[in-house]
């Protein structure tokens, strides 16, 4: 991250961190609490090795990791992750139609999972059965569900629920899903993959034996746009080394982390920050087709329609 970034970042949160000195100690300043937060989320070095970075107590650290993440969560969320507005709506869909050949898509749908320390409470809920059988090694998570634009930029996202809970559940579980349902993405796609239900809103590759040729290059083409959130989330664990580690941060406190890593990633995003490419972590997070995946029969319709347009329009077989 620039100084020129870290500096916005300061200035913004100012207002809210900042604190006065008292008669018995000076208030630590606010460029060095957002360092220490910002280390945290970076490295995911314990408490104890940040403390003695910074030359802070632990419990010092550890309460202004998560007053820095709530203060980015309150002040930054509203203006640097924000479903978007009718205008940049368009540009959206034109950008992700210009790669892809696919219409009225405005947003990459994906879920990963962020490993934890398996909890005190409902400790089946968190178990990751897919992480434990691939890594061979007992796995407990949450999951993280994010909508990004053609930049890798999250528009949307629904964190903490637990890591058994397949993807189409998150979703019914998040407000992404009521807006849909109350009829505010209509005319709009969000492109998921197979782990998504066929929706008269979200749109998935098809999953049955024997995809015709039009089908199939259909499916590439959505592939296309789910490398998008993939490579997203990929940028978004490389970037905040905390994701890739059990965390010692309370369960009922890591939205709120998560949620500020969320809002780093974009703002790093948005102002061209650079990343090297061998920092970006490979996502492995297993489809399960969900049980009722063709819930709209205009929805399969529709997608039968852009198939046949790919494939009419010389769109298809080309990534």
């Amino acid at each position: 991250m620039s100084r020129a970034t870290f500096n916005m970042i300061c200035d913004e949160l100012d207002p809210i961190i900042n604190k006065k000195d008292t008669m018995l100690r000076a208030a630590i300043p606010v460029r060095q609490r957002v360092a220490v937060c910002i280390w945290r989320l970076a490295t995911g070095e314990p408490l104890r090795l940040v403390s003695k970075r910074f030359g802070l107590g632990i419990s010092t650290c550890h309460k202004l990791v998560l007053e820095v993440c709530s203060a980015i969560k309150t002040v930054l969320m509203p203006k640097f992750l924000q479903w978007p507005d009718e205008e940049k709506l368009e540009k959206i869909k034109e950008e992700f139609e210009s790669f892809s050949g696919i219409e009225n898509v405005c947003g990459s749908l994906y879920t990963t999972h962020i490993p934890i320390i398996a909890p005190k409470v409902k400790v089946a809920a968190y178990f990751n059965k897919r992480h434990t059988e691939r890594n061979h090694k007992t796995s407990y998570s949450i999951t993280v569900q994010g909508v990004v634009d053609p930049k890798g930029i999250f528009t949307d996202v629904c964190i903490g629920w637990p890591g058994s809970m397949p993807d189409d559940q998150v979703l019914e579980k998040s407000a992404l899903y009521q807006r849909g349902n109350k009829g505010l993405l209509r005319g709009v796609w969000v492109v998921g993959n197979s782990g998504y239900p066929l929706l008269d809103w979200v749109l998935v590759p098809y999953t049955h034996q024997n995809l015709t040729w039009t089908q199939h290059a259909f499916n590439e083409k959505m592939e296309g746009i789910q490398r998008v959130a993939k490579d997203a989330f990929g940028r978004l664990k490389g970037r905040w080394g905390c994701l890739q580690k059990r965390t010692e941060v309370k369960l009922e406190d890591l939205p709120v982390v998560l949620g500020a890593c969320c809002v780093l990633h974009n703002i790093c995003e948005m102002r061209s920050e650079d990343f090297e490419s061998e920092f970006r972590v490979e996502v492995f997070d297993d489809e399960i087709v969900p049980e009722r995946s063709l819930r709209s029969v205009t929805s399969a319709q529709a997608r039968d329609h852009i198939a046949h347009n790919l494939l009419h329009h010389g769109f298809a077989g080309f990534l």
